[in-house]
Protein backbone atom coordinates (compact mmCIF):
# COMPACT_ATOMS: atom_id res chain seq x y z
CA UNK A 1 0.00 0.00 0.00
CA UNK A 2 1.09 3.47 -0.96
CA UNK A 3 1.42 5.91 1.92
CA UNK A 4 4.35 8.16 0.40
CA UNK A 5 4.45 9.66 -3.06
CA UNK A 6 8.40 11.26 -3.16
CA UNK A 7 8.54 12.42 -7.20
CA UNK A 8 5.70 14.86 -7.64
CA UNK A 9 5.39 18.23 -10.15
CA UNK A 10 3.84 21.49 -9.93
CA UNK A 11 2.93 24.51 -11.87
CA UNK A 12 6.06 25.69 -10.66
CA UNK A 13 8.10 23.37 -13.12
CA UNK A 14 6.16 21.44 -15.54
CA UNK A 15 2.60 20.00 -13.23
CA UNK A 16 -0.50 21.01 -13.12
CA UNK A 17 -1.42 21.30 -9.81
CA UNK A 18 -0.70 24.27 -7.73
CA UNK A 19 1.21 24.04 -4.63
CA UNK A 20 -2.23 24.60 -2.37
CA UNK A 21 -4.01 21.76 -4.41
CA UNK A 22 -1.10 18.89 -3.43
CA UNK A 23 -2.65 18.19 0.36
CA UNK A 24 -6.12 17.67 -1.33
CA UNK A 25 -4.45 15.79 -4.23
CA UNK A 26 -2.88 13.38 -1.70
CA UNK A 27 -6.13 13.29 0.43
CA UNK A 28 -7.99 11.98 -2.17
CA UNK A 29 -4.88 9.59 -3.20
CA UNK A 30 -4.76 7.87 0.30
CA UNK A 31 -1.29 8.90 0.78
CA UNK A 32 0.27 10.55 4.21
CA UNK A 33 3.00 12.09 2.27
CA UNK A 34 4.34 13.83 -1.08
CA UNK A 35 7.29 15.36 -1.99
CA UNK A 36 7.53 18.13 -4.54
CA UNK A 37 10.51 17.60 -6.95
CA UNK A 38 9.57 20.25 -9.62
CA UNK A 39 12.13 20.65 -12.30
CA UNK A 40 15.70 22.51 -11.24
CA UNK A 41 14.41 25.02 -8.85
CA UNK A 42 13.18 24.61 -5.18
CA UNK A 43 9.80 25.83 -5.25
CA UNK A 44 9.18 29.27 -3.91
CA UNK A 45 6.45 29.26 -1.54
CA UNK A 46 7.89 26.12 0.74
CA UNK A 47 9.86 28.01 3.00
CA UNK A 48 10.79 24.60 5.46
CA UNK A 49 12.37 21.24 4.60
CA UNK A 50 9.23 19.49 5.61
CA UNK A 51 5.70 20.80 6.32
CA UNK A 52 2.68 18.92 7.64
CA UNK A 53 -0.91 20.54 6.74
CA UNK A 54 -3.73 19.47 8.57
CA UNK A 55 -4.34 18.21 11.73
CA UNK A 56 -4.02 14.35 12.46
CA UNK A 57 -6.89 14.05 14.87
CA UNK A 58 -9.27 15.57 11.82
CA UNK A 59 -7.89 12.58 9.62
CA UNK A 60 -6.28 14.78 7.14
CA UNK A 61 -2.77 15.51 7.82
CA UNK A 62 -0.56 15.28 5.07
CA UNK A 63 3.23 15.68 4.78
CA UNK A 64 4.99 18.05 2.35
CA UNK A 65 8.73 17.54 1.35
CA UNK A 66 10.17 20.13 -0.11
CA UNK A 67 12.43 18.18 -2.73
CA UNK A 68 13.80 19.19 -6.35
CA UNK A 69 14.43 17.16 -9.39
CA UNK A 70 17.81 18.48 -11.23
CA UNK A 71 18.84 16.97 -14.46
CA UNK A 72 22.81 16.51 -14.50
CA UNK A 73 25.57 15.26 -16.78
CA UNK A 74 27.09 12.02 -16.08
CA UNK A 75 30.44 10.31 -17.92
CA UNK A 76 28.12 9.13 -20.41
CA UNK A 77 24.50 10.24 -20.56
CA UNK A 78 22.28 12.78 -18.62
CA UNK A 79 20.36 11.26 -15.19
CA UNK A 80 18.01 12.70 -12.96
CA UNK A 81 18.79 13.56 -9.19
CA UNK A 82 16.39 14.09 -6.43
CA UNK A 83 17.35 16.09 -3.25
CA UNK A 84 14.86 15.86 -0.13
CA UNK A 85 14.42 17.75 2.78
CA UNK A 86 14.99 20.95 0.79
CA UNK A 87 17.07 23.78 2.35
CA UNK A 88 18.23 25.55 -0.63
CA UNK A 89 21.68 27.27 -0.48
CA UNK A 90 22.33 30.24 -2.20
CA UNK A 91 25.12 28.48 -4.20
CA UNK A 92 22.06 25.83 -5.57
CA UNK A 93 19.91 29.16 -5.81
CA UNK A 94 22.34 30.83 -8.21
CA UNK A 95 22.81 27.52 -9.90
CA UNK A 96 18.91 27.01 -10.64
CA UNK A 97 18.58 30.76 -11.76
CA UNK A 98 21.05 29.83 -14.58
CA UNK A 99 19.42 26.63 -15.56
CA UNK A 100 16.13 28.37 -15.46
CA UNK A 101 17.51 31.34 -17.81
CA UNK A 102 18.67 28.04 -19.97
CA UNK A 103 15.12 26.54 -19.75
CA UNK A 104 13.72 29.94 -21.11
CA UNK A 105 16.17 30.02 -24.13
CA UNK A 106 15.99 26.75 -24.88
CA UNK A 107 12.21 26.47 -25.03
CA UNK A 108 12.46 29.86 -26.94
CA UNK A 109 14.32 27.71 -29.59
CA UNK A 110 12.26 24.95 -29.67
CA UNK A 111 8.96 26.72 -30.35
CA UNK A 112 10.71 28.55 -32.92
CA UNK A 113 11.56 25.33 -34.63
CA UNK A 114 8.01 23.97 -34.16
CA UNK A 115 6.52 26.84 -36.21
CA UNK A 116 8.48 26.52 -38.89
CA UNK A 117 8.57 22.55 -39.03
CA UNK A 118 4.47 22.96 -38.95
CA UNK A 119 3.93 26.05 -40.19
CA UNK A 120 1.83 27.43 -37.37
CA UNK A 121 1.97 30.12 -34.10
CA UNK A 122 2.14 28.94 -30.76
CA UNK A 123 0.85 31.19 -28.05
CA UNK A 124 3.33 30.25 -25.79
CA UNK A 125 6.01 32.47 -23.75
CA UNK A 126 9.12 31.51 -22.82
CA UNK A 127 10.14 31.55 -19.31
CA UNK A 128 11.41 29.73 -16.21
CA UNK A 129 10.38 26.57 -15.57
CA UNK A 130 9.65 26.04 -19.20
CA UNK A 131 9.81 22.55 -20.16
CA UNK A 132 8.81 20.13 -23.10
CA UNK A 133 5.98 18.94 -21.40
CA UNK A 134 4.23 22.43 -21.82
CA UNK A 135 5.38 23.02 -25.30
CA UNK A 136 3.60 19.47 -26.21
CA UNK A 137 0.49 20.54 -24.58
CA UNK A 138 0.29 23.54 -26.36
CA UNK A 139 0.93 21.89 -29.66
CA UNK A 140 -1.44 19.00 -29.14
CA UNK A 141 -4.28 21.77 -28.24
CA UNK A 142 -3.93 24.01 -31.23
CA UNK A 143 -6.53 23.45 -33.54
CA UNK A 144 -4.05 22.73 -36.86
CA UNK A 145 -2.69 20.20 -35.85
CA UNK A 146 -3.32 16.13 -35.02
CA UNK A 147 -0.73 15.05 -32.45
CA UNK A 148 -1.39 14.17 -29.07
CA UNK A 149 1.09 15.08 -26.42
CA UNK A 150 3.25 11.56 -26.86
CA UNK A 151 3.22 11.70 -30.49
CA UNK A 152 4.71 15.75 -29.98
CA UNK A 153 7.63 14.28 -28.18
CA UNK A 154 7.81 11.15 -30.45
CA UNK A 155 8.14 13.05 -33.62
CA UNK A 156 8.99 16.39 -32.55
CA UNK A 157 10.83 17.15 -29.59
CA UNK A 158 12.21 14.45 -27.94
CA UNK A 159 15.91 13.55 -28.03
CA UNK A 160 17.19 13.58 -31.48
CA UNK A 161 13.60 14.38 -33.01
CA UNK A 162 13.91 17.31 -35.44
CA UNK A 163 12.86 20.04 -33.17
CA UNK A 164 14.76 18.98 -30.07
CA UNK A 165 17.39 21.55 -28.81
CA UNK A 166 19.59 20.20 -25.57
CA UNK A 167 20.04 22.23 -22.18
CA UNK A 168 23.16 23.53 -20.44
CA UNK A 169 23.10 21.28 -17.22
CA UNK A 170 25.68 20.90 -14.29
CA UNK A 171 27.79 17.81 -14.36
CA UNK A 172 27.14 15.28 -11.95
CA UNK A 173 29.77 16.02 -9.38
CA UNK A 174 28.22 19.65 -9.27
CA UNK A 175 24.80 18.33 -9.36
CA UNK A 176 25.93 16.40 -6.37
CA UNK A 177 27.45 18.51 -4.18
CA UNK A 178 25.04 21.02 -4.63
CA UNK A 179 22.09 18.81 -3.65
CA UNK A 180 24.08 17.08 -1.10
CA UNK A 181 24.88 20.78 0.59
CA UNK A 182 21.08 21.81 0.53
CA UNK A 183 19.12 18.51 1.43
CA UNK A 184 19.12 15.54 3.52
CA UNK A 185 18.99 12.66 1.18
CA UNK A 186 19.62 12.81 -2.68
CA UNK A 187 18.77 10.24 -4.64
CA UNK A 188 18.77 8.73 -8.05
CA UNK A 189 15.61 9.10 -10.12
CA UNK A 190 14.23 6.38 -12.23
CA UNK A 191 17.29 4.51 -12.57
CA UNK A 192 16.20 1.93 -15.57
CA UNK A 193 14.76 4.68 -17.64
CA UNK A 194 18.28 5.34 -19.22
CA UNK A 195 20.20 4.23 -21.72
CA UNK A 196 23.32 2.48 -19.96
CA UNK A 197 21.23 1.87 -16.15
CA UNK A 198 24.40 0.13 -15.31
CA UNK A 199 26.60 2.62 -15.33
CA UNK A 200 23.89 4.82 -13.84
CA UNK A 201 23.19 3.16 -10.87
CA UNK A 202 26.94 3.19 -10.04
CA UNK A 203 26.46 6.63 -9.88
CA UNK A 204 24.89 5.77 -6.45
CA UNK A 205 28.01 4.94 -4.99
CA UNK A 206 27.68 8.88 -4.00
CA UNK A 207 24.38 9.22 -3.32
CA UNK A 208 21.86 8.29 0.02
CA UNK A 209 19.14 6.74 -2.55
CA UNK A 210 17.72 5.66 -5.51
CA UNK A 211 13.73 5.35 -6.81
CA UNK A 212 12.68 1.67 -6.38
CA UNK A 213 9.16 2.48 -7.01
CA UNK A 214 8.00 4.66 -10.48
CA UNK A 215 5.50 3.51 -12.69
CA UNK A 216 6.50 4.01 -16.31
CA UNK A 217 9.52 3.11 -18.47
CA UNK A 218 11.44 -0.17 -17.30
CA UNK A 219 9.85 0.02 -13.79
CA UNK A 220 11.46 -1.60 -11.20
CA UNK A 221 8.42 -4.48 -10.85
CA UNK A 222 8.30 -7.73 -11.96
CA UNK A 223 4.85 -7.81 -11.75
CA UNK A 224 4.47 -5.06 -14.71
CA UNK A 225 4.43 -6.24 -18.52
CA UNK A 226 7.31 -3.89 -19.67
CA UNK A 227 9.61 -4.81 -16.81
CA UNK A 228 12.99 -6.74 -18.03
CA UNK A 229 13.81 -9.53 -16.87
CA UNK A 230 17.22 -9.13 -14.35
CA UNK A 231 16.28 -5.39 -14.15
CA UNK A 232 14.98 -5.64 -10.06
CA UNK A 233 18.06 -7.49 -9.87
CA UNK A 234 20.10 -4.94 -10.66
CA UNK A 235 18.91 -2.11 -8.37
CA UNK A 236 18.33 -4.49 -5.82
CA UNK A 237 22.14 -5.07 -5.90
CA UNK A 238 23.21 -1.30 -5.67
CA UNK A 239 20.35 -0.70 -2.51
CA UNK A 240 22.30 -3.46 -0.80
CA UNK A 241 25.55 -2.80 -2.34
CA UNK A 242 25.80 0.87 -1.27
CA UNK A 243 23.52 0.97 1.35
CA UNK A 244 20.84 2.82 -0.54
CA UNK A 245 17.50 4.17 0.59
CA UNK A 246 14.73 2.84 -1.75
CA UNK A 247 12.33 5.42 -2.58
CA UNK A 248 9.94 5.91 -5.14
CA UNK A 249 6.75 7.98 -6.73
CA UNK A 250 4.28 8.48 -9.61
CA UNK A 251 6.83 11.77 -11.27
CA UNK A 252 2.80 13.10 -11.33
CA UNK A 253 2.92 15.82 -13.87
CA UNK A 254 -1.37 15.39 -13.53
CA UNK A 255 -3.83 15.57 -10.55
CA UNK A 256 -3.30 11.85 -9.81
CA UNK A 257 -0.88 11.26 -7.06
CA UNK A 258 -0.07 7.85 -5.65
CA UNK A 259 0.00 5.69 -8.92
CA UNK A 260 3.57 4.55 -6.98
CA UNK A 261 5.62 5.34 -4.15
CA UNK A 262 6.73 3.68 -0.32
CA UNK A 263 4.56 1.35 1.78
CA UNK A 264 4.94 2.47 5.51
CA UNK A 265 8.20 1.18 6.27
CA UNK A 266 10.20 2.44 3.66
CA UNK A 267 8.30 5.96 3.79
CA UNK A 268 9.50 5.42 8.25
CA UNK A 269 13.27 5.50 7.06
CA UNK A 270 13.21 7.97 4.53
CA UNK A 271 11.52 10.88 7.50
CA UNK A 272 13.53 9.62 9.82
CA UNK A 273 16.55 10.23 7.43
CA UNK A 274 14.50 13.93 6.73
CA UNK A 275 14.75 14.91 10.66
CA UNK A 276 18.62 14.79 10.32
Amino acid sequence: MVVADLHVHTTNSDGTLDLDEVPEAARRAGIDAVAVTDHDRPHPDLDAPVTTVGAADAGDEVTIVHGIELRVEADRQRVDLLGYGLDPTPALREECDRIQQDRAERGARIVERIEDHLGIELDLEPRPGLGRPHIARAVAEHPAVDYDVQGVFDELIGDGRPCFVAREIPSFETGRRLLQDASQVVGLAHPLRYDDPEAALALTADLDAVERWYPYDRPVDPEDPTAVEGDLDLVERAIEQYDLLPTGGSDAHGTELGTAGLDGGSWERIAAALEG
